[in-house]
């Protein structure tokens, strides 16, 4: 667990980051949350949205890397193809999604200023410090050798790019010696929304709502 929980301002929602590695069900659990009621903001969903058909990123993409947009909007295969193993290119891609992120994120939490709490699905909350920026962290999580089979599951998933991109992330300890609450995915689907569920009576509960 991470330390104490720190006061939060009852003048704003409680600002909830939800997190977990490739592949721990937190997309699942990013579902449950809006079907109990729950604002979120998914950030993954926002970056298709801007790289799809007349897409605020697709200009800035496309003068950065030639070639990997078109009528259908992003091609993600040309994409990931120029970035992968290269970091600077990396570097170069993020420097353009992260802000536009950023200013979608703002928006949505202009419309929801009045909920007693709304969760920020990030998948790099750690990596790239949202932590900081939020009240309390979930974290879901699953065993390695369930994280794997899942993984490699995936349409054009390989061993090699599932182990470039976990290589990449925080590991799943550490991230959940940082949360405030972790659910395990490993289980039935009704399992973790028991979990779900719990803890979001503890963070209603805090909030006072």
């Amino acid at each position: 667990m991470s330390a104490p929980p720190s006061p939060v301002d009852h003048g704003r929602p409680l600002l909830v980051g939800l997190t977990g590695s490739i592949g721990m069900g937190k997309s699942t659990v990013a579902a449950m949350m809006r079907d109990e009621g729950v604002a979120v903001f998914d950030a993954d969903a926002e970056v298709h949205r801007l790289q799809a058909p007349g897409g605020a990123m697709l200009p800035l993409i496309e003068a950065a890397f030639p070639g990997t947009t078109g009528p259908a909007g992003l091609d993600r295969a040309a994409l990931g193809a120029r970035v992968f193993g290269d970091d600077e290119a990396l570097r170069t891609l993020e420097r353009i999604v992260h802000p536009a992120v950023a200013e979608s994120q703002a928006e949505f939490m202009a419309r929801h200023r009045h909920d007693p709490l709304v969760v920020l699905d990030i998948p790099l909350l750690f990596e790239k410090g949202g932590f900081s920026a939020v009240d309390r962290i979930i974290v879901v999580s699953a065993p390695a050798d369930v994280q794997r089979e899942r993984v490699l599951a995936r349409p054009g998933m390989t061993v090699e790019k599932f182990e470039d991109i976990v290589a990449r992330q925080t590991p799943d300890a550490d991230k959940r010696a940082r949360a405030d609450h972790v659910i395990d995915t490993s289980a039935t689907l009704d399992e973790t929304r028991a979990q779900l569920r719990h803890v979001l009576a503890c963070l209603r509960a805090e909030r006072g709502a």
